[in-house]
């Protein structure tokens, strides 16, 4: 068993920033958690992307510091058929449905919002034999729920699997892994915040890969396996990668701003505690943390599996801790940072038991 393995674990209230200068997960107690469901009324399950709702999408339908969840399966538990995005309050669970698309989308770890309140979401469907049915594409959803425009390209939008996004007031930069090819490509976005909420507040400069030669393959539980998390670090200009399939974290340098790239980047952590990483992101102290989809290198010990855990380690590639968030095979996968003031909230789905949980850290 880790050292952070609890049953239902919870964020304590810490009483200083620099408890975290060492380890963020391993400030998590035995605490229940705010929980809340992400099966909508439609039956929709396995969640997938989790996004927090910025306070400049305030006059639509989600709420600032809101947190939405995007399904994958339909209510037969169909891989690549989910349509829904729901919203959860993070103070009491309470969720209602912010989107529902058309039959059969395939809602994936790509969630994302830009200024006004757009909600970006990427889509990879399977055909009617549950095979994937490329290349899929991102929606551009206003903050009333209504699709108001498609992004699609069969080389630079192939299987858009999660997204990452660069907020620099108009000029939106969004950062896209792509599954069905095993690349990363950079999308330059001109956003008007003040217009009507219409696809013509959205227009796009440029789109660049920056990054190829990941692994990626389909897979009979987890549908497909490759390119997915991706979190930026601003001050250097660094982009990291989670390859799944490669079972390793990459970073590659000059992302924001560089021409077209090939090749994965720079490796910096391949450790016998990643499993199939998934959505990637960083903790308050600076630290990477990286989802277990389980799909790569299982646990198999029939005793203590550590299955389902988020593994956090620094951007030079030092193993800090992990933590589970169950104890069945792939139960982790997105999640969401957010600190406001002196609080951390920390959103993390579990594909177990369809449902959000949330943990809140006083720093």
């Amino acid at each position: 068993m880790s050292s952070t393995d609890q049953s239902r674990p919870c964020l304590e209230s810490l009483e200083s920033r620099t408890l975290f200068s060492t380890s963020f997960l391993s400030h998590l107690t035995p605490t229940a958690p705010v929980m809340g469901s992400t099966v909508p009324g439609n039956g929709d399950v396995n969640p997938y992307g989790v996004a927090f709702v910025p306070q400049d999408a305030a006059g639509g339908k989600p709420y600032a510091g809101d947190v939405l969840v995007s399904n994958f399966n339909n209510s037969g538990n169909a891989q690549g058929t989910g349509t829904t995005i729901v919203e959860i309050n993070p103070k009491n669970g309470d969720q209602t449905v912010f989107f529902q698309g058309k039959k059969g989308l395939g809602l994936t770890t790509a969630l994302g919002l830009l200024p006004g309140g757009f909600v970006l979401v990427g889509n990879m469907p399977a055909d009617s034999m549950g095979n994937p049915k490329g290349p899929g594409s991102l929606l551009i959803i206003n903050k009333w729920g209504n699709v108001v425009k498609t992004l699609s390209d069969s080389k630079l939008l192939d299987g858009p699997w999660d997204l990452t996004v660069v907020n620099n007031g108009l000029l939106q930069t969004v950062f896209v892994s792509n599954v069905l090819n095993g690349t990363v490509t950079r999308l330059d976005l001109l956003v008007n915040p003040f217009g009507k909420g219409t696809g013509s507040d959205i227009f796009v400069l440029d789109k660049t890969q920056i990054a190829s030669g990941y692994g990626f393959r389909t897979d009979p539980a987890a549908f497909l396996v490759g390119p997915t998390g991706l979190a930026f670090d601003q001050s250097t200009d660094t982009l990291y990668v989670a390859s799944t399939d490669d079972n390793k974290i990459f970073a590659i340098s000059n992302a924001q701003f560089s021409g077209k790239h090939s090749g994965t980047g720079k490796l910096i952590f391949s450790n016998k505690h990643l499993r199939g990483p998934l959505a990637l992101g960083f903790a308050p102290n600076g630290d990477l943390l990286a989802a277990n989809g389980d799909a790569v290198n299982p646990d198999l010990n029939p005793i203590d599996p550590e299955n389902s855990e988020i593994v956090e380690f620094t951007k030079t590639g030092k193993y800090v801790t992990e933590f589970q968030i169950d104890p069945t095979v792939g139960g982790a996968f997105g999640f969401a940072v957010e600190t406001k003031g002196n609080r951390t909230v920390f959103a993390a789905v579990d594909d177990v038991t369809n449902q959000l949980d949330i943990w809140s850290v006083k720093i």
